[in-house]
């Protein structure tokens, strides 16, 4: 199969990069284009198989999207009225395939908007973006808002004549949309229903406000060149008022999170990292300006979750959440968690000691290390008992040699062949799916290469592993394929599984090659990057699990919210919870973004992926094994997309369920708690 990859000539496109100064910059997939369609007043003009970026403007974006959108659901009502007036014989050629046709369009176009506007907000500001987001979204989600196609599918999922597992997941899809968005309410439970909506979304947006004001509100001054004189080249210049004059004072620390964690890591002054750490921490709270106090939108938004769980028949939001989970039960969840965290906990504890006997012997003078002393002494434990350099690192990962040895990992895994091609010529041969992977990485300079941390060599893995998920299905609907229908805590298997071969010499080997000698990374550098991967592993996991246990209990108790933080905290965490930290208050990924009773997914699917790629680590130097589990990879995880629920696609890959045994090896925790 030849698969046809244009992203190279994307990720050096320096015109469509962000304007601001950034470290590492942002990743975004697009999955959204599609496959190619006939309607020849498309915006999307392609030229070497991919959009042209260039030639797209605001204007055209909303013009495709008003007229698109409207056909979308005149074509749904069209639809509505065919099936109203007879019974439905056919679902799929009367129903679904349609459905397909009118989407197309319509999914090419949001998807290249939002590449615009994640790409460079000038070409494409945020409030132009969202109102073609909205307004998409909102004509996307009529077909699942719809009665006569609801009834037509509850009715083909009880006759029991369904010829495949894909059509099967389809069908429960639209059931499971369409009850979640109140189909089977009686109307006055709609209007209930509509008035939680309404309130939500207020307090959501409230939240959310007040927690960007907060964020832009905090602001901390440098003018003591010892204080930076360890900053990277690039934190000075993020942090400078003028980019080419960065040697000099002043330097301004702010909260957005490239520029946080950066100052934290290498800020010696305990002061000013106690100072940033607490303003961070205690947006939303009543000990900040009480004009952005966020505690009363978290419980309104609690509360408002839990009465639209309550009305669709679920005993609370976070068992609501599980019907789109792979996870499938809160209890399940939460016997995960535990079983982790008997690893983790002691693990942690042994971590705490060991860096701060570490710091102790480097003049840090106080009894026990504060959260915000954790990250400055990591890096610096890191870089004395390691030797990890992240700028002797990148010496040995320029762009072009990552991408080669990736390609050539996807082509013996998957007997595919990735080949440029310019100019992109026309066949007989229909390119099945596209994707665009854009990247935010240093530009080349002079007649350097463009040369990436391996923390970037990381994201560039991960993203594609999602690509080779879009790009390697193989269902008939774009409703199951690629990562369509995957639940949430699945989402991310196949990006984690392609982070795991960066711990394979092997792989490392046919990706670093140092941009002047031509060397491979030397063994101790990998060992270097092995050490890493397990430093602190305990503490950095108790931190998730405690973050996931936080969100699945606000969104099952009706405890206040402090007193949900004071009841779990001490089982997660070996530090003082302090008065001023009140981190719920500004936790935006589950009160404003959508992981509200899922951010557990992020540790689920690390610990599936983990398993999976157990797979290859089983038979590694085997050349012929290795190729077969590749294959069963590309059968199951590639190529199945949502077509089949992933505890079925695990099961098929593996032969067995899942365990957490993968993730505690790979992360040495499990040989730390049989130590201890």
């Amino acid at each position: 199969m030849a698969l046809s990859f244009c992203g190279k000539q994307i990720c050096l496109n320096k015109k469509f990069l962000p304007p601001k100064r950034c470290q590492h910059g942002y990743i975004v997939l697009l999955p959204e284009i599609g496959e190619d369609v006939s309607d020849k007043k498309s915006i999307i003009a392609q030229k070497n198989g991919l959009p042209e970026f260039n030639n797209v403007t605001i204007e055209n974006c909303r013009a495709a999207i008003a007229k698109q959108t409207l056909d979308f659901e005149a074509g749904v009502k069209e639809i509505e009225d065919k099936i109203s007036k007879r019974p439905c014989e056919d679902i799929f050629s009367e129903v679904f395939q349609p459905l397909e046709e009118l989407g197309s369009s319509l999914d090419a176009t949001w998807g290249l908007s939002k590449t615009l506007y994640l790409g460079n907000s000038t070409l494409m500001p945020t409030s132009s973006y969202m109102s073609i987001h909205e307004r998409a979204k909102r004509a996307r989600v009529s077909k699942f808002n719809n009665r006569a196609i609801y009834n037509a599918v509850q009715s083909k999922l009880q006759d029991g004549k369904i010829r495949s597992s894909e059509e099967k997941r389809i069908l429960q899809k639209f059931a499971i949309e369409g009850k979640l968005n109140g189909l089977e309410l009686d109307s006055k439970g709609k209007v209930l229903l509509a008035e939680y909506l309404s309130k939500l979304a207020k307090e959501r947006t409230s939240f959310k406000q007040k927690i960007e004001v907060a964020t832009k509100q905090f602001s901390h001054i440098i003018r003591d060149k010892t204080v930076v004189r360890e900053f990277p080249e690039g934190l000075l210049k993020a942090l400078s008022p003028h980019p080419n004059d960065y040697l000099n004072a002043p330097w301004k620390i702010t909260l957005n999170p490239h520029i946080y964690m950066p100052v934290m890591e290498y800020c010696p002054d305990r002061e000013i990292r106690w100072n940033i750490w607490q303003a961070l921490v205690s947006r939303g709270s009543i000990q900040r300006d009480r004009e952005l106090i966020t505690s009363i939108h978290l419980e309104e938004i609690r509360a408002s979750r839990q009465d639209i769980a309550k009305l669709l028949g679920y005993s609370s939001y976070a068992e609501m959440s599980m019907e789109t989970k792979m996870a499938g039960s809160v209890s399940k969840v939460q016997t995960t968690l535990a079983t982790l965290l008997e690893s983790a906990k002691p693990a942690q504890e042994e971590e705490l000691k060991s860096l701060h006997k570490f710091a102790t012997s480097r003049g840090f003078s106080f009894e026990k290390l504060e959260l915000w002393d954790i990250p400055y002494w990591r890096r610096k434990q890191q870089k004395s008992e390691f030797n990890y350099n992240d700028n002797t690192l990148k010496e040995y990962f320029p762009l072009s040699n990552v991408l080669k040895g990736l390609f050539n990992l996807c082509e013996k895994l998957f007997n595919i062949t990735i080949k440029q091609r310019n100019p992109y010529v026309r066949t007989e041969e229909k390119i099945r799916n596209q994707a665009a992977l854009i990247f935010n990485f240093e530009p080349p300079i002079e007649n350097q290469q463009s040369l990436l941390k391996f923390k970037e060599v990381q994201s560039l893995f991960n993203k594609f592993g999602y690509a080779m998920q879009h790009l390697l299905t193989q269902t008939n609907y774009s409703e199951v394929a690629g990562l369509s229908n995957i639940e949430w805590d699945a989402v991310e298997i196949s990006g984690h599984i392609f982070g795991h071969w960066l711990y394979n010499k092997t792989v490392i080997d046919s990706i670093s090659c140092h941009y002047q000698s031509g060397d491979k990374l030397p063994e101790d550098q990998f060992q270097a990057l092995l050490n890493v991967r397990e430093h602190m592993a305990g503490s950095n996991l108790c931190r998730e699990l405690y973050l996931s246990s936080l969100d699945l209990e606000l969104h099952s108790s009706k405890d206040f919210w402090l007193d949900i933080v004071k009841r779990l905290w001490p089982n997660y965490r070996d530090f003082t919870l302090h008065k001023i930290d009140a981190h719920p208050c500004s936790f935006t990924q589950i009160f404003t973004e959508e992981w509200g009773a899922a951010y557990y997914s992020h540790i689920w699917a690390q610990m599936i992926a983990a398993d999976v790629y157990s797979a290859f680590h089983e038979v590694q130097g085997d050349e012929q094994q290795t190729t077969d589990v590749g294959k069963r990879f590309r059968d199951t995880f590639l190529a199945l997309g949502g077509s089949e629920h992933p505890n079925q696609v695990f099961r098929e890959f593996r032969g067995r369920d899942p365990s957490p045994k993968a993730l505690l090896r790979s992360l040495g925790l499990r040989k730390s708690s049989n130590k201890k």
